[in-house]
Formats: C-alpha cells, sequence, structure tokens
C-alpha cells in the first residue's frame, strides 16, 4: 500500500488531503506543519510527500530543496499559483508534480504514480550520470598514476597500465583504487624527502660556515652555502603548495620561521662567537623538520616510506658529524667539548641507520651499489674529522661529507621511485 506524508496546509478552505488519499486507497502516515517536514520524512520514510498551498512562498522551495537533498522523495504540490517562474523553481527543488488548479481526488492516484515514476527516472540518471563521473575521475587517476610510474621506473605506457592491474588483481581492488594509492604513495615519498632535506640542510649551513671560519674562505664553499639556503627556501616554498595547510599547516609554518632566522643569520657571515647562536637555530630547525617528516611519513599510510626517511635522514647525519666535529675545533670550553662528545652518539646513528638500510627487502642492485658506496665515503668522513686540526684534514672533511651527500641524494630519490614505494 502506498504510503504518504501530508504537509498540512495554511490555505483557508484547502482540501481534506488525509481524508481524500486515504479514500483512494492510500495509507497517511501523518500531517506535519512545513517546519517538521524534513524531520519527519526521515523518521517515516513516505513513498510520497504532499501538499496544498494555494499561493506558492518562496519558503517552501528551500524546505524542498532540503527534503530533496536530506531524505529525497516523490513530491507532490497542489496550488493555484500559476507563476512560470515559480513552477521553473519548483522543478528545480526536487517537485516532481506541481499541479496548477488541477485537485480533485479521483486524480490523485493517478499523480501520485506519475510523481514516483519521475522520481524513479531522475534517480536513474542521477545514477547514470554518477557513475560516468566516476569512471572519467578513476580514468585520470589511472592516467596520472601511469605518468607516475612511467617517470620513475622509466616504463612505457603499456607496462605501467599493466604493473596497475596486476596490483589490482593481487589485493582485490579496482585499478581506479590501486591509482590513487599510487598518487598518494608518490606525494607523501616527495613530501617526506623534501622534510628530510631541511633537516639536512639545517646541519649543512652550520657546517659551512664553520669551514670557512676555519680556514680561507673557499669560491666553492661560498657556492655550497648560497645553494644551501636556496634549497632551504625552494623546498619550503614546495611543501607549502604541496601540503595541506589545515593538516600540516602548524608544523610547516614553525619550520619556515625558524629557517627564516638560521638563514638570516647564515647569510651575514658570522663570527666565532656567533657559531653557537647560529648551531642553536640550527638545531631547532632539525627538531621542527624531523617532526614535520614523522607526521608525512605516518599520514602516507606507506609502511615503505619509513625508508624514505631513514635515508634521508642520513644525509642530515652526514652533515652533523662534519659539523660537530668543526664545533669541536672551533668552540671553546664546555661548547667545543659537548660537540666531540656529540659525535659519537651521530656516528652510532649513522651506523644503526646503515644497517637498517642492508636489510631493507628494497635491495636492487643500483640500491646495493650505493650503499656501499656510502659506506666507502664514511670511512673517509670519519677518518677526516680525525685530522680536523690541520688544513688538510678540513678540506678531507668537507669534501667527504659532500661526497656522503652526494650518494644518499641519489639513494633516497631511489627509494623515492622504488617500485615497493609506489605501490605501498
Amino acid at each position: 500500500m502506498t504510503s504518504a506524508l501530508v504537509i498540512s496546509s495554511s490555505t483557508a478552505g484547502a482540501p481534506d488531503l488525509p481524508a481524500d488519499l486515504a479514500a483512494v486507497g492510500i495509507h497517511v502516515l501523518g500531517a506535519v506543519v512545513r517546519r517538521n517536514m524534513v524531520h519527519e520524512a526521515i523518521r517515516c520514510a513516505p513513498d510520497v510527500v504532499i501538499c496544498y498551498e494555494a499561493q506558492v512562498d518562496s519558503g517552501l522551495f528551500g524546505d524542498m530543496e532540503l527534503l530533496a537533498a536530506t531524505a529525497a522523495r516523490p513530491v507532490i504540490v497542489f496550488t493555484n499559483d500559476p507563476d512560470a517562474e515559480k513552477i521553473e523553481r519548483a522543478l528545480a527543488a526536487g517537485v516532481h508534480a506541481y499541479v496548477i488548479n488541477g485537485y480533485a481526488i479521483n486524480r490523485l492516484r493517478a499523480l501520485v504514480h506519475v510523481a514516483q515514476a519521475r522520481f524513479r527516472h531522475e534517480q536513474q540518471l542521477r545514477g547514470q550520470l554518477a557513475d560516468v563521473s566516476h569512471r572519467f575521475e578513476e580514468r585520470k587517476l589511472v592516467d596520472r598514476a601511469k605518468g607516475i610510474l612511467m617517470r620513475a621506473l622509466q616504463m612505457s605506457e603499456e607496462d605501467a597500465f599493466r604493473t596497475l592491474r596486476t596490483a589490482s588483481m593481487h589485493s582485490k581492488q579496482r585499478v581506479g583504487q590501486v591509482s590513487q594509492q599510487v598518487i598518494a604513495a608518490a606525494h607523501y615519498a616527495d613530501a617526506v624527502n623534501r622534510a628530510g632535506k631541511l633537516r639536512m640542510l639545517s646541519q649543512r649551513l652550520v657546517k659551512l660556515c664553520a669551514l670557512r671560519l676555519a680556514g680561507p674562505a673557499s669560491e666553492l664553499g661560498e657556492r655550497q652555502l648560497a645553494e644551501s639556503i636556496e634549497q632551504l627556501d625552494a623546498n619550503i616554498a614546495a611543501l607549502g603548495k604541496r601540503l595541506s595547510k589545515p593538516t600540516f599547516g602548524d608544523l610547516l609554518d614553525v619550520v619556515a620561521q625558524s629557517s627564516a632566522q638560521l638563514r638570516a643569520l647564515a647569510g651575514t657571515t658570522p663570527t666565532v662567537a656567533q657559531l653557537g647562536e647560529l648551531d642553536r637555530l640550527a638545531e631547532q630547525v632539525l627538531t621542527q623538520a624531523d617532526q614535520l617528516t614523522q607526521h608525512l611519513e605516518t599520514a602516507g599510510l606507506v609502511t615503505t616510506l619509513h625508508v624514505i626517511n631513514v635515508s634521508g635522514r642520513q644525509r642530515m647525519l652526514s652533515q652533523r658529524f662534519a659539523k660537530q666535529a668543526l664545533l669541536g675545533l672551533l668552540l671553546g670550553g664546555d661548547e667545543g667539548l659537548r660537540a666531540r662528545e656529540a659525535m659519537a652518539n651521530t656516528a652510532l646513528e649513522f651506523e644503526q641507520a646503515m644497517k637498517y638500510l642492508k636489510s631493507t627487502p628494497l635491495n636492487a642492485r643500483e640500491i646495493r651499489d650505493l650503499i656501499e658506496d656510502a659506506e666507502r665515503a664514511w670511512a673517509t668522513l670519519t677518518q677526516a674529522a680525525e685530522q680536523v686540526r690541520s688544513a688538510a684534514g678540513q678540506r678531507a672533511l668537507g669534501d667527504s661529507s659532500e661526497a656522503e651527500l652526494a650518494v644518499f641524494e641519489q639513494l633516497t630519490a631511489l627509494y623515492e621511485r622504488n617500485m615497493q614505494v609506489l605501490m605501498g
């Protein structure tokens, strides 16, 4: 039996809709005032909503739009108002039968059937449109994911799609879902890498300033210092564009503020007396950037992002170790002693991370070769740190720390583009 919810009319002399509907075999669930229409429609779930208003006001259309958005039902409106503009508004608001000067008890059942038929047709069209839109969006996702795989893994478009389809079958997901995961993994892998670079740059800036103070300034050292400042700005700007402001904005803002202070002091040719303050600002940037990196790693929901974080952190530790060796040389008293003592902890962190990287299943030949290069560069760096009091040792420290940095830049980029990382 068809059920109906009646909206009580404010029109004097309006027909007795509940009685008329009951007379033609339609079950009336109740008659409610208009302000309660949506609430009662949700509660009662009628087959049709019917109202009679001799003159229709804009409030009725607003209520009908709300009903269509929250508890869509076939809607019939009986009225004596022939305003053409209101007819347009009624259709736009989700009214399925807008009957002008046509109320009659013997027409009620037929009009209910018309409204229901139009409602079903409308829902069918909405479903088809939603399906087309979904397929279009899915196609865009697949194209983006293919592009990521093609660039990262140097494969053809056909191979990239085959990879997505294979992953789809193995994971029992749609190709579009797998594509979305690839896009998200690539997005967060890039963000983890960039945030990790902020950690490294904080330490590199101090190292380069200390090298300049320890010996005569070199053109290469000045260029490296300028490049570090430029990279600091570029990575903060890139993260600002790519990261969600509500999610990560507060973490990135504090890094950006501290980085601005660090950059300003590093760019003024700091003295030995200012080296402690420069290092304090660098440690502040390091702590804040590390916090951002950790949050990005977990936000990505891809466990393989951890290897990017670890590899990226090795860049920072190589610069931190060289920095501490130089601070131990340049700073007197307790500050210098603390820097020399901290070197042992930095070396331990670095070597433990190397064991992790060697044990990870992401061990393609190119990755294994770079890990071996990193181990050789680390041996050279630690030897140079022992000779830091000599000019030759200082040059070796600067060269070997930059060599180690270059190796881990390549290795981190490889991890970022690795198949297992991108496919989660």
